[in-house]
């Protein structure tokens, strides 16, 4: 049986998101704030926040500048951190703003998510861990997060339309924790089969982020069409009458890829028809549809990009009139010619690795692209996280530079917003929170000072070796070098293949260390220092715990080096013996 799920964009609500949002972090709070929207025609978006009777007065042109607002009070005038770590908090000192203080932003784009986040962090998620991070993005101004949650039964409901069975489906759709490299054509079934309750789930819950999405005016990002299909044919046959015009997409990393249907084929647009048909039905239209055609060496031997563009271009926009194509900008992708035939305005490239390799015309980066993404718009994006792994590790002082220097750039015109596109989070979250303040900052922070105030965000109160131990973090692991690409933290021996020597625990991750370990212990010394003045402090409490956790990880490192030398020793002492 195909199950749907009936429901539509709009952005209408009864209530308030604002105080729901603030009743889930101390709901004894919410009759000292008002919330407001005003100016609503505005071009940029803004908040602003002030005294009005006897209130916390934070307004905004919608919902989610509002909670920009609350965040940006919290942080600022509460010493508030609202995070991962610590979402729910009783907010005992609440001091009424002495003036106006109004932000704004042309950066209308705050995009959030990797398909990667989805299997690597979100996998398994219930309704209340989707509440907390909706709240999250709410908080942070995210207004168009990546949306992958139910494709499973959208992918069921198409492939029965198709003739495939459901024993079929189940050797296509991967199971939770590999959907990510299956949504984005990489490899199929691996981690599966899921049990016909897992489809259900996946309507029940989809539709209860759909409605919280609703409910904040956030637009997300669905899944579109770029010709993947099941690189076996459907038993029934029946449905076109003939083969299916695919072409096989061979392997990726060992996995069987998924097959590419031809893009110019007349099969094309009526399994696309088919595909938006499903999605539209179970979601809604959409304004943007996230499609990435030969991702990570996807074939393109005899295709015709420009036609392939544009075929899978006027599919989106048969589905929701001026929608637009988000797509990814890793490694050779988007391809020019697939993009350059598109209309200005109809494409959104999300930079993936701004920070470390961008691609949107920084004659510095190893990706350069000359003419950055053309007329497309495209957004500044940071990746940060590769793989889940768990390490203190980031690029603060590049992050800053770049975004700016893209906003001074000839490429600015086209560049919308901003975006974290990290593939595991719940990690390093001082890097998340400087990066959406960016768009609200008329003027580029400067790292140490930013360093100065966060202390007292991140603490509520600032003690002088709490300052230090941020200004160590901000020049060790928050500072990795200009020229280090590394995919993410420097990896810890203890999760490596033991070995006398270790280069690295993934295959194409780094354990080698871009600072002096000893440093770190300096930071922790004066943690552990004032940690009795701090107690019940549980950002302090987690940030203590996970300076301890790194500086164990480095030193088995060190301790590895000396097992080496001492069996180098030892062994060079036998083996002479034996002569």
């Amino acid at each position: 049986m195909v199950c749907v799920v009936m429901f539509s964009l709009t952005t209408a609500t009864a209530n308030n998101p604002v105080e729901e949002l603030l009743t889930r972090i101390d709901y004894s709070v919410v009759k000292k704030f008002s919330f407001s929207l005003q100016d609503q025609t505005s071009e940029n978006d803004y908040f602003a926040i002030d005294s009005k009777q006897g209130k916390i007065s934070i307004e905004g042109n919608n919902w989610i500048s509002v909670a920009a607002g609350l965040n940006w009070y919290l942080k600022y005038y509460a010493g508030v951190n609202i995070t991962w770590s610590n979402p729910k908090q009783r907010l005992l000192n609440l001091p009424k703003p002495q003036k106006r203080e109004e932000r704004n932003t042309d950066e209308l784009v705050r995009y959030y998510l990797n398909y990667c986040t989805s299997s690597y962090s979100m996998a398994f998620w219930d309704e209340e861990r989707w509440q907390q991070e909706i709240d999250f993005m709410a908080l942070h101004g995210i207004n168009t997060p990546l949306m992958t949650v139910g494709m499973p039964t959208v992918w069921r409901n198409v492939m029965l339309r198709l003739g495939y069975s459901p024993e079929q489906v189940s050797d296509f759709v991967a199971g939770p924790a590999h959907q990510a490299w299956w949504l984005m054509g990489n490899l199929e079934a691996w981690g599966g089969p899921n049990p016909e309750s897992y489809y259900a789930n996946q309507e029940q819950l989809a539709k209860f982020i759909m409605n919280e999405y609703r409910s904040w005016g956030i637009e997300p990002v669905l899944v579109g069409y770029s010709g993947m299909l099941p690189s076996f044919e459907p038993n029934d046959k029946t449905t076109f009458g003939t083969k299916l015009n695919k072409k096989e997409q061979g392997l990726w990393c060992s996995y069987q890829r998924p097959a590419l249907l031809e893009p110019t084929s007349e099969q094309f647009a009526e399994v696309a028809d088919i595909y938006y048909d499903e999605l539209t039905k179970f979601y809604g239209k959409a304004k943007y549809y996230s499609a990435d055609p030969f991702h990570e060496g996807g074939s393109t031997e005899g295709v015709d990009i420009e036609k392939t563009g544009v075929q899978i271009y006027e599919a989106m926009q048969r589905a929701s009139r001026e929608s637009k194509w988000v797509i990814q900008a890793w490694q050779n992708n988007p391809l020019k010619q697939l993009i350059d035939p598109l209309p200005r305005g109809g494409v959104v490239v999300v930079d993936l690795w701004s920070e470390v390799r961008p691609q949107w015309g920084d004659i510095q980066s190893a990706w350069y692209r000359k003419d950055g993404f053309l007329q497309h718009d495209w957004v500044y994006s940071l990746l940060l996280n590769f793989g889940g792994n768990t390490g203190l590790y980031g690029k603060m002082e590049r992050l800053v530079e770049g975004y700016y220097k893209a906003k001074n750039s000839d490429f600015a015109p086209t560049m919308v917003g901003i975006g974290a596109t990290m593939e595991g989070i719940e990690n390093n979250e001082v890097m998340y929170e400087l990066l959406f303040e960016l768009p609200w900052r008329s003027e580029k922070p400067k790292v140490e000072s930013w360093l100065e105030d966060w202390v007292k965000v991140r603490y509520g109160r600032a003690l002088p070796q709490t300052k230090e131990v941020w200004q160590i973090l901000g020049k060790t692991v928050y500072n990795v070098p200009f020229d280090n690409i590394q995919d993410g933290v420097s990896e810890s021996v203890f999760c490596a293949r033991p070995a006398l020597e270790v280069a690295s625990a993934s295959s194409w991750g780094k354990s080698a260390l871009y600072y002096d370990y000893k440093e770190l212990f300096r930071a922790l010394e004066l943690m552990v220092e004032v940690s009795d003045r701090y107690k019940g402090c549980r950002n302090f409490e987690y940030d203590l715990v996970d300076i301890a956790r790194q500086c164990l990880s480095n030193c088995g490192r060190e301790v590895l080096s000396e097992v080496g030398q001492v069996f180098d020793t030892v062994y060079g002492v036998l083996f002479i013996a034996d002569l």
